[in-house]
């Protein structure tokens, strides 16, 4: 079996990607299907001797879309330059029907306002109420605004189903062909003693508010591969080769297994490989998200789009291409957005029967009425009344208008949300998996503790302090860098060192005020002779609380020791407990040795604990916890994390973080306060209870609104709902979801810490 990564075109809502489901796996050789409306993208297990790639897309052409592989892609490259061009193309057309149905609906709407109303108003022009002048207006926004509604219904029509579009076409047409109606032929009406009331404005509100809908989701969708574009641009883009004895720089697409490349300080490392000469310490957070740089000598590997701080080396290319680990990271990123979201839009799942169900009705009351009263007249009023007030315009604005002013909320709290789904999803979270480096923690080294022989640092000892970093400030390595950041930070000011020298695995040393220094590791101390004995407890404290212990001695004899760790953010501890008493439960995932991540873990108060997990094993172990059933939501900062990151059902990354983390995330947090995330599920519970009470607005209108516009009352009252009446209810319900949407103004998170 193989895997294969579609692209698709001309979706409009989950009906949709279940009927390119069923048309994928109609297809003899292919074993499973998932369709991700969000990301526009199918994945697709087949098998190559029974089926091909073109024979899946000739079935997707077939059910009236489009699709091409994503496995055409060239990795150099990255996104094809027509699907950026074809997605452009599509959000200028929404902007400019949107446009042109703005200002015509408005003008409808004053000019039907007195009929709405049933008064006179001496401000409005009465040409505006010209049912002719209504009709010329409306007719382009009906078929040219309208224009892709009656596209997507022929298509769900030839497949015998039905979507939102069929809904907004039918009840948009309904209005519309009925005003027709009522101002080619007055006469008939009258004849009836009916007013010929028109209902133009209705049909051009209806459009021009589901394409305001359509736009925003459309600009959502465009995010999805950002991700991937982000994580290709990482890599070099040449190489600099060593052939026959000559440095030759070649684009990085030209390099070869087995190439030795040379790689000069502060570049990028090309490709993935082997050192094979010279040593230097390369900075790989970008791949792994560990923020110390890793010391490479002769027989060590490197990984491609790393950077290399210090040192020139040589190394043998022994991945290329798409088989380096930045390329397999993309890959995991594009498999794990084309996974199917394990939620579907509420209002998506009723259309399946709630479409056919009006349609039955309103032909169902036309021929009753016309068999019962023999009134033409009164049984297309009561059918168009029925079409007019099962219009979907408050179910289109159900969810936009709620997450709208959700997300619009999380940014004022520090929270950018991508888009529905991740909000919509949010709230149902129940693991939320906490990356450590860079997100528990602060993602650097610094120095935690200071210890002295005497116990305490005064006055006299900040000496040491001095002294220490001074001779560090020569040295390139990251605990080094810890150092000179302590004295800074106790604005401790910093003495000339003469006779500096690097021992390599062991530690530093220079002479200071004419007194030799000498900073490094238990094993070189003894190597010297220098008695540890004095604080030896100390330091098996700090290796146990999982911080690297070195020491500092002065003419032979032990001064002090350094505690260096990656420290805890201050909120951090407050964050884990007001999350778990959200309910849910916190992981702490690491690449760490388990002594470090579990001591980790027991200071923020995480008791389950993932250590010692690789790059590449992060997605899948996000992976096994979904297997158990669980909605996981996955925290993180490194481009290590994106592909977990996607594949988690709610990604959130830290915002100090790298730009690919927050490119493959769904939510992310602007400050990296851990307290964002408790703000975000809360934001997401408070929004979908909004969404939840504006479908049910949305709904009661049709549930109670149907049975009157279908004359239930009639035989009773002998009163039978008037289209405008119709229209005016669905407006109201309209007024009454956008109104209950704008409480969320109001939100303001909990403390729970």
């Amino acid at each position: 079996m193989e895997n294969a990564t579609f692209k698709l075109r001309g979706m409009s809502c989950a009906s949709c990607a279940r009927s390119i489901e069923d048309a994928i796996s109609s297809v003899p050789g292919v074993n499973e299907c998932s369709v991700n409306f969000g990301a526009e993208q199918a994945t697709v297990d087949y098998d190559p001797q029974q089926t091909d790639l073109q024979a899946i897309q000739d079935a997707v052409d077939a059910a009236g879309y489009s699709a091409y592989s994503l496995q055409e892609q060239n990795f150099i490259t990255g996104e094809d330059d027509e699907e950026k061009r074809h997605r452009q193309k599509e959000s200028r057309d929404l902007v400019q029907k949107l446009t042109v149905g703005g200002i015509i609906s408005t003008v409808l709407v004053i000019g039907s306002l007195p009929m709405m109303i049933g008064l006179d108003i001496p401000l409005i022009p009465m040409w505006l109420h010209n049912p002719w002048l209504q009709l010329v207006l409306t007719t382009p926004v009906q078929f040219w605004c309208g224009y892709s509604f009656y596209v997507n219904t022929w298509k769900a029509f030839k497949r015998h189903a039905a979507t939102m579009d069929t809904l907004i076409a039918l009840g948009t047409s309904a209005a519309y062909f009925y005003s027709l109606f009522a101002t080619l032929f007055p006469g008939f009406f009258i004849a009836q003693g009916l007013m010929p009331d028109v209902y133009y404005e209705t049909a051009a509100i209806v459009i021009t508010l589901i394409l305001l809908g359509r736009l925003f989701e459309n600009r959502a969708k465009g995010q999805t591969s950002e991700a991937i574009r982000k994580l290709i641009g990482l890599q070099a883009k040449t190489a600099r080769l060593i052939r026959n004895g000559r440095e030759v720089d070649v684009p990085i697409e030209e390099v070869q297994i087995g190439d030795v490349v040379l790689v000069r300080p502060g570049e990028k490392i090309p490709v993935d490989g082997e050192v094979v000469e010279g040593s230097s310490t390369i900075d790989e957070a970008m791949v792994t998200g560990e923020s110390v740089p890793v010391k490479k000598h002769p027989g060590d590997e490197v990984i491609g789009a790393t950077i290399n701080k210090t040192g020139s080396f040589k190394f043998r290319a022994t991945r290329v291409g798409k088989d380096t680990v930045l390329a397999q990271i993309v890959q995991l990123v594009q498999q794990a957005q084309g996974s199917k979201a394990p939620i579907q839009r509420l209002a998506d799942q009723v259309t399946g029967w709630f479409v056919p169900a009006v349609i039955a009705i309103a032909i169902l009351t036309f021929i009753i009425w016309y068999n019962i009263m023999g009134n033409v007249t009164l049984a297309l009023t009561t059918t168009v009344g029925v079409l007019i007030i099962a219009c979907p315009c408050a179910l289109g604005l159900a969810t936009p208008t709620s997450v709208m002013v959700g997300t619009g909320k999380g940014a004022e709290n520090g929270i950018l949300i991508k888009g529905a789904e991740s909000l919509e999803l949010a709230h149902q979270i129940q693991t939320i998996v906490l990356d450590k480096t860079g997100t528990i923690t602060q993602g650097k080294p610094t120095v935690t503790d200071f210890l002295t022989v005497n116990g305490t640092l005064n006055s006299n000892e900040i000496k040491l302090i001095q002294i220490a970093a001074s001779v560090e400030r020569n040295s390139e390595h990251p605990l080094a860098e810890a150092v000179v950041r302590y004295a800074q930070s106790q604005e401790v000011p910093l003495a000339d060192v003469r006779d500096f020298e690097a021992v390599t695995g062991s530690g530093v040393q220079g002479i200071v005020s004419d007194r030799l220094v000498q900073i490094g590791t238990q094993r070189w101390m003894e190597e010297l002779s220098i008695n540890t004995q004095a604080l030896q407890q100390d330091k098996e404290r700090l290796e146990y609380l999982g911080k690297t212990a070195v020491w500092l001695a002065v003419e032979g004899e032990i001064k002090g020791l350094m505690g260096i760790a990656d420290a805890i953010k201050p909120t951090s501890t407050q964050a884990v407990r007001a999350l778990q008493r959200l309910g849910l439960e916190v992981v702490m995932l690491t690449g760490d040795n388990r002594r470090t991540a579990e001591s980790i873990a027991r200071e923020v108060g995480i008791t389950r604990v993932l250590a010692e997990v690789r790059p590449e094993q992060k997605a899948a172990t996000v992976q096994a916890l979904q297997a158990e059933g669980k909605i996981v939501a996955m925290v993180g900062d490194g481009i290590n994390d994106a592909p977990a990151l996607a594949q988690a059902d709610v990604g959130i990354a830290i915002g100090t973080g790298t730009d690919v983390a927050i490119a493959a995330s769904d939510i992310t947090l602007i400050s990296g306060d851990l307290q964002g995330i408790v703000t975000a599920i809360q934001l997401s519970r408070a929004t979908i209870r909004n969404i939840r009470q504006n479908l049910f607005f949305a709904f009661i209108y049709n549930v109670a609104g149907i049975p009157i516009a279908a004359g239930i009352l009639f035989p009773i009252f002998g009163w039978l709902l008037n289209p405008i009446i119709a229209g005016a209810a669905m407006a109201f319900s309209s007024v009454s979801v956008v109104t209950n949407a704008l409480r969320l103004r109001n939100f303001q998170p909990k403390t729970l810490g």
